[in-house]
């Protein structure tokens, strides 16, 4: 089967950062750089990791006025980024000047369109959560409101926690990839994400892509965890 893991590279530095993917990069698809890391490394890590062949998952999660967030993915278009992510919550114009960005930028650069991801609510959310920001308590519902508009605004890919994917595939176009945070193989220590599955059964429920961070990176053995997880899925 086509592996679907992609490790969250969640270390302080660069060097950690290219030592775990050395490692990794054998038995998983791609890797996550975050904000921790992007803000140690900079930019510079995400080309490091290319130079290696390693497709990167930029997860900066723009949210700003679009003519800002268009820059933003353009930036991270030429920087030859295989996906990224921006939030729902910048709204329709918001969106689709991100998803143009992307297409157009990679048109003039010579890159491969990065696929924009549309994160719905946050897996460390849960009702309470969105009601002290004044949204409705049924996060189900908010998650199908925000990624309705994103595919409305021409977002070809979600990310969204495990609970909610099931439902999402019965609402998406069949071709719209859903990415998983939220990953948990029942042997952590409870922590901040709060709405979890299995890898098996974010994969059965319909993901496409599982992002898997603590399991792996915290792992004694990163790569023997990682191989482990992949073995769990068939």
């Amino acid at each position: 089967m086509r592996n679907p893991i992609i490790v969250a590279l969640d270390v302080p530095t660069a060097e950690k950062a290219l030592a775990l993917a050395e490692q990794l990069a054998p038995v998983v698809s791609a890797f996550k750089i975050g904000s921790e890391l992007f803000t140690s490394a900079g930019p510079d890590i995400v080309r490091r990791l290319r130079e290696t062949d390693a497709a990167v998952f930029l997860d900066l999660k723009f949210h700003d006025i679009p003519n800002t967030v268009a820059k933003a993915v353009a930036a991270a278009t030429r920087l030859d980024v295989q996906m990224l992510t921006i939030h729902t919550g910048g709204g329709l114009e918001m969106m689709r000047a991100a998803e143009t960005s992307a297409q157009q930028t990679a048109l003039q650069s010579g890159r491969n369109v990065p696929l924009v991801l549309g994160v719905t609510v946050l897996t460390s959310m849960d009702g309470n959560t969105l009601t002290e920001v004044g949204c409705e308590a049924n996060v189900g519902k908010q998650v199908e409101r925000l990624a309705a508009l994103a595919i409305r605004a021409g977002l070809r890919g979600l990310v969204c926690s495990p609970l909610e994917i099931a439902a999402l595939r019965q609402l998406l176009p069949e071709k719209v990839e859903l990415v998983t945070p939220g990953i948990r193989t029942g042997s952590e220590k409870p922590d901040d994400q709060r709405r979890t599955l299995t890898p098996k059964e974010a994969l059965e429920a319909g993901a496409n892509w599982l992002v898997i961070g603590r399991p792996i990176y915290a792992a004694e053995s990163p790569r023997a965890a990682a191989e482990e997880i992949f073995a769990s899925l068939s």
